[in-house]
């Protein structure tokens, strides 16, 4: 696998790494991506100091939920049954029927749906259930996610685990709410069993080859991380916000070809009237110039001025001072620069996911202080 480096420059994988990334600090990314970081709050992890312990405590969380779920009895589903029985249930399949002549022999072909528990939800979190099992450390923790997943066996959910459709299209309904928690810890637990150092049948795809897989990861985890750490501070966080083209007049085809615009991260203080537009990568943050050994990527610069002089003289004052954060991960490198561009403050930073997990914490909140203002 190839980590986050120099161009054309390869690095292979070594034990306990992924690429150059140390697994842990991959099983701390997720936790800040994840829903369950933001459900169960900042206080009540605390994992910097020790990120290896991460899957123990997911782990930990996936068999509380679990066990909160046996108690008050597994949400139920239904599923497409046919047989053949000597009564009517839900419609008669008339062709079936006539075919086999079982009037004849008191019986009738059904097609009806049965009451289940053996739903994707809970298919999808025995499957977490067994995974995270083999990656926890305290063989406490892993015998208790094995016992609970053969308690769930017991009760009637298959082992076959449910395929990415059927879990995407698993929708919550008010009497199902308490498994938001549940099916969170289930998606993070199965994440972290992944980028493990053992050769396993799962693949996790690499950043070379999969970019978008990555930087999805690390965008989520720098939005995650902000609104749990920063909302109690009075900062508003916004994933994805779209901003518009302020535009004064136009012909009838431009909306067909202009492109839209859409942040990674927005930072809002509105009692500061501060804002911080964040824009991801997962490359490094320079490249080779024409006349210097290390110049910034002259489209991301321009991408982040957009962002910022796009907005400025519309109707909102926090628009007109903004200011733009260029955020790149990188391996043992620190760039760290800010400069203003008409009113505008815009950094240039990186932050170094070989580095130990209290660093990487520290260093995200570092960003939102910037030098020049």
């Amino acid at each position: 696998m190839v980590s986050v480096a120099a161009e054309d420059e390869v690095v292979l994988d070594s034990p306990g790494h992924v690429g150059r990334i140390p697994v842990r600090n991959l099983w701390l990314l997720m936790l800040y991506a994840s829903d369950l970081f933001r459900q169960i709050g900042r206080k009540k992890v605390s994992v910097e100091d020790n990120p290896d312990d991460i899957p123990d405590l997911v782990a930990e969380i996936l068999a509380h939920a679990v066990e909160e779920r046996l108690y008050r009895n597994l949400s139920s589903g239904f599923r497409q049954r046919e047989d053949v029985l000597s009564r009517v249930r839900g419609r008669i399949d008339l062709l079936t029927t006539e075919r086999h002549q079982l009037l004849a022999r008191g019986k009738v072909a059904c097609r009806f749906e049965e009451l289940t528990i053996d739903t994707p939800r809970n298919r999808y979190v025995l499957a977490a259930l067994e995974v995270i099992a083999g990656v926890v450390r305290q063989p406490a923790i892993s015998h208790r996610c094995r016992k609970l997943a053969s308690a769930l066996k017991r009760l009637g959910v298959s082992g076959i685990r449910p395929t990415r459709a059927e879990v995407s299209t698993d929708r919550f309904g008010r009497h199902d709410a308490n498994d938001r928690f549940m099916v969170a810890a289930a998606k993070l637990a199965l994440d972290i069993a992944l980028p493990t150092e053992d050769d396993g049948s799962e693949f996790l795809a690499s950043p070379d080859r999969d970019e978008m897989w990555a930087r999805r990861l690390y965008e989520k985890a720098v939005a995650g991380f902000y609104d749990v750490v920063l909302s109690p501070g009075g900062w508003k966080i916004y994933a994805g916000k779209p901003l518009s083209w302020q535009i004064a007049q136009k012909t009838v085809g431009i909306d067909a070809i202009l492109p839209s615009m859409r942040t990674d991260v927005v930072l809002d203080h509105v009692g500061d009237g501060r804002r911080i537009v964040i824009d991801t990568k997962f490359t490094s943050i320079v490249t080779k110039g024409w006349f210097r050994e290390a110049s910034l990527r002259s489209g991301y610069v321009y991408q982040i001025y957009a962002y910022l002089m796009s907005q400025t003289g519309g109707a909102d004052p926090m628009n007109q001072e903004a200011a733009g954060l260029l955020l790149h991960p990188s391996i043992g490198e620190l760039v760290d620069e800010t400069v203003v561009i008409q009113g505008h403050p815009i950094r240039f930073a990186t932050v170094d996911l070989s580095a130990p997990a209290s660093a990487i914490r520290q260093r995200l909140l570092e960003m939102v202080a910037f030098p020049l203002h």
